[in-house]
């Protein structure tokens, strides 16, 4: 019985501890939303300021393989190079590490100060009025979540409470200490629970209570090396499904920890026993405490991190000849295209583990799908002035097009609005489904554009040269306020506004003067009666585009 409770006691603790991460890793996502997407998005091929990036990525998100998973998402999409997405994905690996140095301070005396983080946090939630305040409670909760997580596992694991049960497992431990099978132990742990931080700090609590894997050796560092290669576990199962590109990515985050390990495993197969000199030398330098006695703890978070440094210091320079094995593993295979990636492009759900990344690529997309409604009203008021009904099919097939993107679109954005996103991001995403609806009516209106040039056609319809310059002229300022508005909309350019208002007026100048001289023309017996419904319907309907287009641009306010 005593048993049953020590392992409930751990789970609980574990559990304790995962909560904490999550509420902490969502919280900072939520307080840094626009400095994430600002990094992710400032993704040059410097390969130092790739690493930095992922690096600080994974701090704020506290996961490598979310942060990879996000990779890939970008990579699915289009947004990111592989090249830029190597040196992230190394810079991962480095950030990850926080979490062991995290779970090394539960050994320290001022652990039980650190409990406290959870009473403050929770009364900053419940009494603070601003959001950011409460977001601030939430990352305070979580960390002190952390620590009661790690206390209560320390606990369950206290030699001085379960002796017996305690050496028991110490000795079934200490007899697994073949290199390997250690190896194997931290992949397969890790592939389970899919996080090397949880796995790293349960390694890190045993070493607390004086249990380590494989002895007092070296053993431990063989889990903590597996535990890179499985954490990659959760980047593969991500790619399945995705484009050549994105699985060329997970590829790479597993061939840089797999070589990464069979560099270290050679190397502590060479050095033995070298946690001892380590922590002799290197070690007692850096934390003094540790020289009284050998502090595990700290050698294990310590490792973790010399793991990675260095095999990012290895291969960063090689970052392009990852790119090459992965191209080669992974071959390309012509696939059809989806007709909505022709218009909004693939909206990937990897990237809503990170709201304000996904809404920018969502962003992007409405910028899209903008361009191409207005390159539909372009073909149809083009074809109009030629009196050509051969476009009228294609306007219909673009037109289905949009409509389907449209609703990959709006699907999309309830994902993202379920994901609980700031207040900032949730009123952009309300912003984003009226553009929608504006790109729409755009398209419709170009369907309409090509009825009254059936008309124009069967009718036997003739109107002057001077009403078709016109019509040409006022949809070149159209033309015109289109690029200016989505250059607006997707920069978020507000000093463009007032081009767009000055345009958006001279065209609804340009529709009185048409309509004016119409009537005038038709008093005067100069045109046929039945041109006036296709007329005024006509530039009735470009007035229209335009002032969606304007809607569109003032969204940004």
């Amino acid at each position: 019985m005593e048993v049953v409770y020590l392992v409930l006691q751990l789970l609980g603790g574990l559990g304790a501890f995962l909560i904490g991460m999550e509420m902490m890793s969502e919280s900072m996502s939520r307080l840094a939303h626009g400095k994430l997407r600002t990094m992710l998005n400032k993704t040059a091929n410097n390969r130092i300021a790739g690493v930095g990036i992922g690096c600080a990525a994974t701090v704020i998100i506290q996961s490598s393989s979310a942060t990879t998973v996000m990779v890939v998402g970008l990579v699915n999409a289009g947004i990111m190079t592989l090249f830029q997405a190597t040196a992230i994905i190394m810079g991962a690996n480095i950030g990850t590490t926080i979490t062991a140095w995290i779970a090394s301070l539960g050994s320290l005396d001022i652990s039980a100060f650190l409990l406290v983080l959870t009473v403050v946090g929770v009364f900053m939630t419940m009494l603070g009025k601003r959001e950011r305040v409460k977001v601030v409670g939430n990352i305070l909760a979580g960390l002190g979540l952390i620590f009661v997580g790690l206390s209560v596992m320390s606990s369950s694991m206290d030699p001085d409470l379960h002796p017996e049960i305690m050496n028991a497992i110490k000795n079934a431990l200490s007899v697994v200490n073949n290199p390997f099978l250690l190896l194997l132990i931290g992949i397969v742990a890790t592939g389970i629970v899919q996080s090397s931080s949880a796995v790293t700090s349960i390694v890190v609590v045993l070493a607390t209570s004086g249990v380590l894997i494989g002895g007092s050796g070296d053993g431990v560092y063989y889990v903590i090396i597996g535990s890179n290669i499985g954490t990659c576990v959760t980047a593969l199962l991500s790619s399945i499904g995705a484009n050549p590109n994105a699985r060329r990515a997970a590829i790479i985050h597993l061939l840089f920890n797999c070589f990464g390990a069979i560099i270290f495993t050679a190397f502590l197969l060479c050095w033995q026993p070298f946690g001892v000199t380590f922590s002799d030398t290197v070690l007692a330098k850096i934390f003094p405490e540790t020289a009284t006695g050998p502090n595990y703890q700290f050698q294990i978070a310590f490792f973790h991190t010399l793991f990675n440094v260095t095999c990012t210091c290895i291969f960063l320079p090689f970052a392009k000849g990852f790119v090459r094995l992965a191209n080669l593993i992974v071959r390309e295979k012509p696939t059809p295209e989806k007709q909505s990636n022709e218009v909004v492009g693939d909206l990937d759900e990897r990237l809503l583990l990170q709201p304000s990344v996904a809404l920018e690529h969502a962003y992007q997309g409405t910028g899209k799908m903008f361009a191409y409604a207005v390159e539909t009203l372009d073909e149809a008021v083009a074809a109009f002035l030629k009196k050509d009904v051969s476009v009228k099919e294609d306007v219909a097939a673009r037109n289905e097009k949009l409509a389907e993107a449209n609703r990959i679109a709006v699907q999309y954005l309830v994902k993202l609005s379920a994901s609980a996103p700031v207040i900032e991001d949730e009123k952009t995403i309300s912003t984003l489904h009226y553009v929608l609806n504006d790109i729409v009516r755009i398209g419709e209106l170009a369907d309409n554009v090509t009825k009254y040039t059936d008309h124009y056609e069967k009718d036997g319809l003739i109107f002057s040269g001077e009403f078709l310059s016109m019509t040409e002229d006022m949809f070149s300022r159209i033309k015109e306020l289109s690029a200016v508005a989505y250059e607006a909309y997707l920069e978020h350019d507000f000093g463009k506004l007032r081009d767009v208002d000055e345009l958006e007026e001279s065209i609804d100048q340009d529709r009185r003067r048409l309509v004016n001289q119409h009537i005038k023309r038709l008093n005067e017996g100069k045109c046929q009666p039945e041109n006036s419904s296709v007329f005024i319907n006509l530039v009735g309907n470009l007035e229209r585009a335009a002032d969606h287009i304007t809607y569109i641009a003032h969204s940004i306010e």
